[in-house]
């Protein structure tokens, strides 16, 4: 065997200059040579491969395994099902011998990843009963297949390699289904010039979607979003042994709800790291610039579990600003990992959690809020428990003043800057501040000032935060396409005498241009949109303009459907009907000064005309928002915009499209088929397999109600070719599906 300097030399047949496949691959296991894995010449087959990870296996859980045992042993960790051998890999495990003893086991070592044995080897070869695959690179972590490289000549988009490993994963009786390549963590392709990356999963999450674009797919980057795609320095950057047992172990993310595995993006790694680094180093606070849409959430939340297995530190609190954002919050963090956050209902059980020493108890999400009122001593709960000779919230929680404390902002541009976070700096001395924000504030763009002796300067997220210790912008963020670009319609009143810069714009002109282009820019209302406008009034004044030309529209043409529209801003908070709910108010309007200035002239008015514009919502989707609960509201509208969500081809409901049992199917489907969108060729052949589609009369028919993920996935498998699906299902009358959800937005 090779010494671990040495490389991979060049075939004898190779020739000397031509960039070939091979001569890549030679080159590449060199490198991972040069990182310390261990090259495996000797591994080549299936039964090789077992070989070397029983021994892998019985050496780290000291055991040695009868062949019957070991045999037992891979018939139970071997599945077709990507989650399930995910979580064996990273959980220990139970396994019964022969002789009825119990042997818990771990494939790899769980606490010291970097401790694995890393070896890398090359043209594996699986046969099983119905394929016959072979592998270009593969990396395994004491003896487990865990990453897979496909290489391809220079000059041959790697996209290619992409759909090879669709297309092996697809063949019936694929050795990622049958074999230890079910342990599978993740794939790298590359054409040397090159390189990408991304998860495993199952097949709902695995495959080319309509524009055959491969999804999610990356490529590194360095700190300041450099594109790493040279084969070499990626493997130098991405591959080092430590790095990619952190990358698996500590960056991916198991969804139990969606069986889904997920990978982190190079700049939420990085915002991690540097969090957790400036804890470990008790290094004061900092901020993290990401932007908005580009996964704050899910890197604050691995944050936040890494600190949970941190000794040092008593609690980690992740605070947000906003009721529906605690909501919103839990149920993400949820969706990450079951059951790890619960629900403060009130005040009196945000102290409870803060106080206990349970460890499910390490990790909380709260209102900042909620913290304000335990920690102010004049609130209204804290006088009453006063009067009743009960310790106040904050006399109960002194215990915690001396512990360290982590608090994790969201959006720390916002609340964060008035009495709450005040009196939260004040009450935990000990405690590290971290604040995220899509827009951070910089002096340039300040609109609060501090005052220190007679000096006034405008208040910065610095000044709260002390140090940026990352950034990933706007700009970052469309260019890798993580968001999408900006898409800005303005106005251009046409005639003779257009108005001049300054003067008041016709709004039923501009409603006018709205309703003739809204259909086309929206690629037939797949998607949402927005008009912001100068002021309360206006806004109020284009709600009632568009109810008022929509209805004549629609009643001089029937074909007319309207568009849905609703209207938000913040209320007077001098006429909330109770403190709880002036205080909602008066923190949505907190960082939008022109709102506050509205409000003050005739806010009566603008009470009445919030109302009917309630009354319309509650009527569109029969709701029953109250003025008085205006913040439910404004949670709805944000949640129906959010959870509506387009595909390329079609509107997929939450609950998918189900076709009824009984109903028809055509017999063959056509050759291109299975070679333009083999995920639904597949589909239909396994449908066939499992009995749901039962040939009968030169046709196969529904043997079961089958839910589809979208109409057009249930179309295409019942045409047997590539198909619309809004297009082509149609009712009894000929009415498309299109037309149909078209007629059913604006009932």
């Amino acid at each position: 065997m090779p010494n671990s300097k040495d490389t991979y030399s060049r075939p004898p047949d190779a020739p000397r200059f031509a960039v070939r496949e091979d001569t890549i691959e030679y080159g590449f296991i060199g490198k991972l040579q040069s990182l310390k894995y261990e090259y495996r010449e000797d591994i080549r087959d299936r039964a090789a491969l077992e070989k070397n990870f029983r021994e892998k296996f019985e050496a780290l859980n000291r055991v040695r395994l009868t062949d019957t045992e070991f045999a037992r042993l891979l018939d139970e960790i071997v599945t077709s099902d990507v989650f399930t051998a995910a979580k064996t890999l990273r959980s220990i495990n139970a396994f019964t011998r022969d002789d009825d003893t119990p042997l818990n086991y771990t494939l790899v070592n769980l606490k010291d990843w970097c401790k694995n044995h890393f070896e890398v080897i090359n043209q594996l070869r699986i046969n099983t009963d119905n394929s016959h695959h072979r592998y270009d690179v593969i990396l395994l972590i004491n003896g487990v297949p865990c990453v897979q490289i496909e290489l391809k000549t220079l000059g041959v988009n790697p996209r290619r390699a992409m759909e090879q490993i669709v297309e092996y994963k697809h063949d019936p009786g694929n050795g990622y289904t049958k074999t230890l390549l079910c342990f599978m963590q993740l794939f790298i392709v590359s054409n040397r010039d090159r390189s990408y990356y991304f998860a495993n999963n199952n097949a709902r999450h695995f495959a080319f979607n309509a524009d055959e674009r491969f999804l999610p797919v990356y490529e590194f980057a360095d700190e300041d979003n450099r594109k790493i795609t040279h084969l070499d320095e990626f493997a130098e950057r991405f591959l080092k042994k430590c790095d990619l047992g952190q990358t698996i172990s500590r960056y991916m993310v198991l969804l139990a709800g969606e069986q889904k595995l997920m990978i982190m993006r190079p700049y939420q790694v990085y915002a991690v790291q540097h969090m957790v680094k400036c804890i470990d180093e008790d290094n004061g606070n900092g901020y993290i610039w990401h932007t908005t849409g580009s996964g704050k959430t899910l890197t604050s939340f691995k944050a936040s579990t890494l600190l949970k297995e941190n000794d040092h530190i008593h609690k980690c609190v992740f605070v947000v600003d906003r009721k529906d954002l605690d909501r919103q919050t839990r149920e993400e963090f949820n969706k990450f990992q079951e059951g790890c956050v619960e629900e403060n209902t009130n005040t009196a059980a945000l102290v409870r959690r803060l106080r206990s020493e349970d460890y499910a108890d390490k990790v909380i999400v709260a209102t900042i809020q909620k913290l304000g009122l335990a920690l102010d001593e004049n609130s209204k709960r804290n006088k009453q428990r006063t009067k009743n000779g009960q310790a106040t919230y904050k006399e109960q929680l002194a215990a915690l003043k001396d512990k360290r404390m982590v608090f994790i902002f969201d959006e720390c541009h916002r609340s964060q800057f008035g009495e709450n976070h005040k009196a939260i700096k004040a009450f935990f001395p000990k405690a590290q501040l971290f604040g995220f924000t899509g827009t951070p504030i910089f002096e340039a763009n300040a609109s609060l000032q501090k005052i220190e002796d007679t000096q006034a300067s405008m208040r910065t997220t610095e000044d709260l935060f002390q140090k940026q210790l990352h950034a990933y912008t706007i700009t970052h963020a469309i260019e890798d396409g993580n968001v999408l670009r900006f898409h800005v319609d303005y106005f251009k009143p046409e005639g003779k005498n257009p108005p001049k810069p300054g003067e008041p714009i016709a709004k039923k002109a501009v409603i006018d241009a709205i309703l003739s282009k809204h259909d086309a820019a929206t690629g037939g209302r797949r998607f949402n949109a927005i008009l912001a406008t100068a002021s309360i009034n206006d806004a109020i004044e284009y709600h009632a303009l568009f109810k008022t030309m929509q209805a004549e529209k629609q009643a001089a043409d029937p074909d007319f459907h309207p568009l849905n529209i609703a209207c938000v801003f913040s209320p007077p908070a001098q006429l909330a009907e109770n403190p709880e709910s002036k205080k909602d108010i008066e923190q949505l309007s907190e960082d939008l000064p022109q709102e506050q200035e509205d409000n003050k002239v005739e806010p009566e008015a603008k009470k009445k005309a919030l109302e009917a514009i309630l009354a319309d919502y509650n009527a569109r989707y029969g709701t029953n928002h109250r003025f008085s609960e205006f913040d439910l509201y404004y949670q709805d509208v944000q949640k129906r915009i959010k959870d509506q969500q387009w595909p390329n081809a079609d509107y997929e409901a939450t609950q998918g499209f189900v076709v009824k049992a009984g109903s028809q199917a055509v017999s063959e489907s056509v050759p291109s088929m299975q070679l333009h969108v083999r995920g639904m060729f597949d589909l239909r052949e396994e449908l066939i397999g499992n009995g749901v589609l039962q040939p009968e009369n030169g046709h196969f028919r529904f043997t079961q109600d089958y839910v589809f993920s979208s109409p057009s996935t249930a179309a295409a498998v019942v045409l047997g070719r590539s198909a619309n699906g809004r297009i082509e299902w149609k009712n009894g009358a000929g009415k498309t599906l299109k037309a149909l959800q078209e007629q059913l937005a604006t009932e």
